[in-house]
């Protein structure tokens, strides 16, 4: 019976977040961000290192007033609540997207989006 618990509570965990969902969700964002060792600015800044890191900050790309000045540091909160609606998070943006309105795609993303930090996080659920 321990086993089944164990293998229920696992079970939710991965359904919580999965990079490699996550990735499939990434598939629509390819046409303007890259991520991975070669990723360079493309449409929209590279999303390596996006979580603890500054509106505005990555170096060489050319952003809107409003994400400069935006003052939001990326966290999972942060980025679920812009990725759902960008120019509601911050109006004035450039970033020409409708959104990703599904919960667990955006957890998906997350978990995906993570495995390029700089130096690796515990998940949140």
């Amino acid at each position: 019976m321990a086993t089944l618990g164990a293998l229920i509570a696992l079970s939710e965990v991965a359904a919580a977040q999965d990079a490699a969902a996550g990735e499939r969700v990434f598939a629509q964002c390819k046409a303007c961000h890259q991520v991975g060792p070669n990723a360079r600015n493309a449409v929209g800044p590279v999303l390596n290192g996006l979580f603890g890191r500054k509106t505005g900050m990555v170096e060489g790309f050319q952003y809107s007033g409003a994400n400069k000045g935006a003052d939001i540091t990326w966290t999972e909160e942060t980025f679920a609540e812009y990725i759902r609606n960008p120019r509601e998070k911050i109006p004035g943006t450039k970033m020409v997207f409708a959104g990703v309105k599904d919960e667990q795609k955006i957890k998906d993303l997350i978990a995906y989006l993570h495995k390029f930090d700089e130096v690796p996080v515990a998940l949140t659920q």
